[in-house]
């Protein structure tokens, strides 16, 4: 694949037969979407199936952390909105115990 060049491209793949390609990893969840003029987004997931980072090729990027039960914990994208509902960290140090500021 050359440099600038997108996986569509790259597979010559005939968006007016084939549609919008889609590659998708073990678990079914889609990792790479690229549509007819060159627009693709790309995906990570944790294990269980949440989308934990996204990236598309105006530059747009967010990523995500989740607590055990699925719930959104931390958004964070390239415009600079975060949004922190983790839990505050506490640490021990000679017996005294902190809460860490983020």
């Amino acid at each position: 694949m050359k440099d600038g060049q997108t996986i569509g491209q790259w597979l010559k793949w005939d968006f007016k037969t084939n549609g919008v390609l889609e590659i998708k990893d073990n678990n079914g969840n889609v990792i790479y979407s690229e549509f007819q003029r060159g627009y693709w987004v790309k995906n990570k997931f944790d294990l269980q199936g949440n989308r934990i980072y996204l990236e598309n090729s105006n530059g747009y990027w967010n990523k995500r952390e989740f607590d055990s039960k699925g719930n959104e914990t931390y958004l964070e994208d390239s415009n600079g909105f975060i949004l922190d509902n983790r839990p505050p960290q506490i640490i021990e140090h000679n017996g005294r115990k902190y809460q860490l500021i983020p």
